[in-house]
Order: C-alpha cells, then structure tokens, then sequence
C-alpha cells in the first residue's frame, strides 16, 4: 500500500478546504487525468499544455474555485461539489475544463508531444471517515474524438455515486488510522499522483 501518497493526497485536500473552507451541502473531490504510464507534464507534453494554459487564462473563462495542480502523471483539479437533493453538481467551466484538458493532450500529441498514452479520467476523495475513495470514470486514447456529452455523464455517475456513499457514512467520533494495514481504501490501483 502506498501509503505516502495517500498522506500526499490527504494534505492537498486539506490544504484546498483551508483556503475557502466548505459551505453546507458541499464535499471537495478530486477530478485528476492521469495517463495509464508514462508522463503527461510540461516537459514531455509543451503543445498540450500551452493550450491548457490558453483554455485557464481566457478573459471569458469564468473562475470558480477550484484548485489547478500539475503532476507529472497529468493535471488534478480539485473543487467542490455541491450536494443537492436533485444530484451533485459540478459547475459547467470545470466541465469544460476536464475536456479543454483531454482535447490538448489529443491535440498536442498530433503536434508532437509524445509519449501517447491513453488518459483515465479519475474522481477521488477522502470521505467522512477518513476513507480514500477513487473511481476511474472514463479512459480516453489520443485518437478518440473528444465527446463532451459523454465526459460530463461519465462524470455526473461517477460523482452521483460518490453522493450516495457521503450520505450514507456517518461521521466517526472514533480515531480511524490513516497509515497501516487497517486503513480504509478502496479502488486501488497502479502509481499514484
């Protein structure tokens, strides 16, 4: 078990709720495109993020509050997600960004990034109970069409799920350990980042 990255991780998300604490009904979670080997980081992947940066610094892109890391796996957005009677939701410019994203990776490869490894797109948290969640949403080749519809449902399951499982999970008022052989996960697989 990796658990130095799962303390990494732990961290971000605390680090992200201290800037602008929670409102009530909302939940942070992790949205990460990360490629199944290989690197997707600026050094190996220039034409992809210089359309990244062009989509995030776009006078008509609108800023909710999120986080934007880099990784050398591939970017993270870490951002609320509001808890509704009606479903969780996620606002139309993150959307927009998680495609913006797996469009420049296809992009920049046909203007010679390489290496060219599929993307998996990926929800996380951390949940009430101290309990590292991942789901693998969707995993896109460099040649596949960008279908936006598509990302946005897969997403729309993924954090309707990830609803449910906050709803149903009372908060602990017992230490739960978050290193060793008895802390929760579950969905493990492969490198982390």
């Amino acid at each position: 078990m990796d658990v130095t990255w799962e303390n990494e991780f732990r961290k971000r998300m605390v680090t992200f709720e201290g800037q602008r604490p929670p409102k009530e009904g909302e939940v942070s979670v992790s949205i990460k495109l990360r490629v199944i080997s290989g690197c997707f980081h600026r050094d190996h992947s220039p034409k992809a993020y210089g359309i990244i940066d062009k989509h995030l610094s776009a006078p008509t892109q609108r800023k909710p509050e999120f986080a934007y890391l880099e990784h050398e796996s591939g970017p993270e957005v870490i951002v609320y997600l509001a808890l509704a009677t009606a479903g969780a939701t996620l606002a139309k410019s993150v959307l927009d960004l998680i495609a913006a994203i797996i469009r420049a990776r296809s992009e920049g490869i046909g203007q010679g990034d390489r290496p060219d490894e599929p993307l998996e797109l990926i929800v996380r948290r951390v949940d009430s109970n101290d309990r590292f969640i991942e789901e693998t949403v969707l995993r896109v080749g460099h040649t596949e069409p960008v279908d936006t519809a598509l990302i946005e449902a897969k997403l729309r399951q993924a954090l309707a799920r990830i609803q449910r499982d906050h709803e149903l999970l009372p908060k602990r008022t017992d230490p739960q350990p978050t290193t060793g052989p008895h802390a929760p996960t579950r969905r493990r697989q492969g490198r982390k980042h």
